[in-house]
């Protein structure tokens, strides 16, 4: 049903899906970038659904709770207090631990708007859980997302997140004007 569901999505928005290296995507942090729309899950989601991978996402907390929050679980939302304390980058490579397969998207940047520096959160969960960094990505200029290669992360932040940025620098968000390249 997901599948189905997926492909008619995508071919009613116009929208294609890309995949390489999809083995190892399979247990790895995925950055989702750009971030700058509502549209940006919907699209995501439908993308993986297609190639039968199943993700898990982080979310505002308010979003799984309550009565849509089943709904948000089932596309798998993991809700995140981001007001409270808490060590989630340890919660999220236990998670890691206990999966054969599991692939967490986090927007690096945090929100839809403009940020001036990308968070290191996913940087630190795949450090922690020794999986690689996936690149995950909508490009809304050429109506394509899916998961671009990775990463496995060396000695040297500025070393991984120059390829990181490399990567990305071409991809264009839905707003243009909320997504910055200058990502550290």
């Amino acid at each position: 049903m997901k599948k189905g569901l997926a492909k008619f999505v995508l071919w009613i928005s116009g929208w294609k899906s890309e995949a390489t290296d999809l083995d190892t995507a399979k247990k790895s942090v995925m950055i989702a970038a750009p971030h700058t729309s509502n549209w940006d899950l919907i699209y995501m989601v439908a993308i993986f659904w297609q190639h039968n991978i199943t993700v898990k996402f982080f979310i505002k907390d308010v979003y799984t709770k309550g009565i849509h929050g089943g709904f948000f679980r089932w596309l798998g939302g993991i809700g995140i207090n981001r007001k409270q304390a808490g060590n989630q980058v340890e919660t999220a490579a236990n998670l890691f631990q206990k999966e054969e397969e599991l692939i967490i998207i986090i927007p690096p940047e945090g929100t839809r708007k403009r940020v001036e520096k990308w968070k290191k959160g996913f940087y630190y969960i795949a450090q922690k859980a020794n999986v690689p960094v996936s690149f995950g990505y909508l490009d809304y200029k050429e109506k394509i997302g899916g998961v671009g290669g990775y990463i496995n992360l060396s000695d040297s932040f500025e070393n991984d997140m120059d390829k990181i940025k490399e990567f990305y620098k071409t991809k264009t968000g839905k707003f243009p004007k909320d997504y910055n390249t200058e990502i550290y």
